[in-house]
């Protein structure tokens, strides 16, 4: 019986090390990223809106880049969310920032404070924006901070209204009493709808083609934001991936694994073109690329310090941005 035990756990550890490459610290690196997507999905659904997530754009001031979760943008009005996993028991500070204590970390952590973060991120937004072109009313984009951690506990119950706590999101309903419709006012009312239907059109374009972090998607419906640096794998394998650039890429998916012979995945990649200074459409082109599952994707992840190793047989697609 113990032999049979002993085999098992074998068996299930190699199978895992196949599909995961033996990352065991792979759910405490895509919560964060997971907590992002999952907001994105609900507040479009909540909004009827368009959401962009891992907005990564510069700011002239400090000459540095800056992460912005999620951009909501519906009908006259905008918002720019801050989404904080944030877990434990957490107060306010008198300088604005947070503690948490008995959190994921099990120590006490001081987070800065998120509502300044959030209004300088939709600041360096706004100037983004206008540089490009788009006039945005005054006070056209709002800045809002989720907490969708259900492990999220708050002591006495002085967060600003920038801040949505956990409680507050899950209450969150479509209509004009939620608290989404709220956010901002209506830049627009009153003007003509052709005007409106120009602007958003305008906006939407922009913020579909500026900046963003580099995202996998990883079987089980994890993501993880970042920067892909290349592919590591017998020769064959990368030289048949070598096309595979943000020059040329927009997009790969992972279509089929195999795990007969030599285990092999077949890759989906799509060519997008990379010059955005017309809004013209233009066609993209698809090509099938067959290599070992075994082929890692390497890939550094938005506010980490390390390098990881992705196997493909571990990923569902692959984005990169222009």
């Amino acid at each position: 019986m113990w032999l049979e035990i002993i085999c098992g756990i074998i068996i299930y550890q190699l199978f895992r090390r196949f599909f995961y490459g033996g990352n065991d610290v792979l759910d405490v690196e895509t919560s964060d990223f997971n907590a992002i997507f999952s907001v994105a999905n609900r507040l479009e659904k909540l909004c009827g809106g368009k959401v962009y997530v891992g907005l990564n754009i510069p700011d002239a001031d400090t000459g540095s880049r800056k992460s912005i979760d999620i951009v909501l943008v519906t009908k006259g009005e905008a918002a720019v969310i801050s989404v904080k996993n944030v877990s434990g028991f957490v107060s306010i500070n008198d300088d604005g920032s947070w503690t948490s204590e008995g959190g994921r970390s099990h120590r006490k952590e001081r987070i800065p404070d998120p509502v300044a973060e959030a209004k300088n991120t939709a600041s360096v937004l706004e100037s983004y924006l206008e540089q490009r072109g788009v006039t945005l009313p005054e006070g056209y984009f709002s800045y809002k901070v989720i907490i969708p951690n259900p492990n999220f506990r708050e002591i006495y119950r002085n967060f600003p209204p920038e801040v949505i706590t956990y409680d507050q999101w899950v209450q969150l309903e479509p209509g004009p009493k939620g608290m989404i419709s709220g956010w901002v006012k209506g830049a627009f009312r009153g003007g003509k709808k052709e005007m409106q239907d120009s602007f958003h059109q305008q906006l939407n374009f922009i913020l579909s083609t500026a900046p963003m972090w580099d995202r996998l998607e990883l079987k089980g419906s994890k993501h993880v934001l970042g920067e892909f640096l290349e592919f590591k794998g017998k020769q064959e394998d990368t030289l048949a991936l070598r096309n595979i650039k943000r020059s040329k890429v927009g997009h790969m998916a992972v279509q089929k694994t195999s795990m007969l012979g030599l285990a092999h995945s077949k890759l989906q990649v799509v060519y997008y073109p990379r010059d955005y200074r017309s809004e013209g459409v233009s066609a993209s082109e698809c090509r099938e690329v067959e290599v070992r599952s075994s082929t890692e994707v390497i890939f550094h992840p938005q506010n980490s310090t390390k390098v990881r190793k992705y196997k493909l047989s571990s990923i569902s697609s692959m984005s990169l941005s222009a």
